[in-house]
This record gives structure tokens, C-alpha cells and sequence, in this order.
């Protein structure tokens, strides 16, 4: 189900309180850190955010949305729902974890995932 834009931005403020902590903490116990080591504190907090923010806009496109069951591409058949699977995609941002609807043919074992209308299938 598609999220609002305050819950979404909930989610967000959520998870930048929780790395302004981090943060936070990391600067108590380090020991007088020079400005490259807090620069890569800030990056790697940076870095963690922008997935996240990633994370929650691909989680709202059309693709994440349970779908009708496609037609398989190698034999026509409508192909079954196995469940949400989660995936792991590299991005400009790093290493994106998402959620799809994967999809599996029971005459030729064709699976798809996210639904072929995205083209990223796996057989």
C-alpha cells in the first residue's frame, strides 16, 4: 500500500533522529577527532540517510505495489504470487535493500521478480 507523504516523511525524520544520535555518540567517544575522521563520520551518516530516502521512494513505485499476476514471458501463462521478496540492489547511493512481488510460472518454473513490467526478471 502506498504511503502519504507524512508517512513517509515520519519515517524519514525517524531514521535522520536516529543517525543525528549516532553521531551524537560517535563524537563523545571520539578522542579529539581530527577533520578528516569527523568528515568521514558525516559521510558515512550521509551515505546511510540518501539509501534510506532511496529506500522509501523505489518502495512506493508502481512496481513494489501488489500487482495483477503477469503473464509468463517464455510460456504466456498467468504466473502465481509467491509473496513480497526482498532484494539487494547496488546504486549510485550503495546497496539499496527492497521489497518486490516475485512471481513464479508452475508449467515452465520461469520466476520474476520485480514483475516483468519493470524488465528485471531471473530464470
Amino acid at each position: 500500500m502506498r504511503q502519504t507523504r507524512e508517512q513517509k516523511r515520519a519515517q524519514l525524520l525517524k531514521a535522520a533522529e536516529a543517525l543525528i544520535e549516532e553521531f551524537l555518540d560517535w563524537e563523545e567517544q571520539a578522542h579529539k577527532p581530527n577533520l578528516r575522521q569527523i568528515e568521514d563520520e558525516v559521510l558515512r551518516l550521509r551515505g546511510q540517510l540518501g539509501r534510506q530516502m532511496a529506500e522509501v521512494a523505489v518502495a512506493d513505485q508502481d512496481a513494489a505495489q501488489p500487482v495483477e499476476a503477469p503473464l509468463c514471458p517464455k510460456c504466456g501463462v498467468r504466473m502465481r504470487f509467491k509473496g513480497q521478496k526482498r532484494h539487494s540492489v547496488e546504486s549510485r547511493v550503495g546497496t539499496l535493500v527492497l521489497s518486490r512481488g516475485y512471481y513464479h510460472c508452475s508449467r515452465c518454473r520461469e520466476r520474476v521478480f520485480p514483475p516483468e513490467r519493470t524488465a528485471c526478471t531471473m530464470g
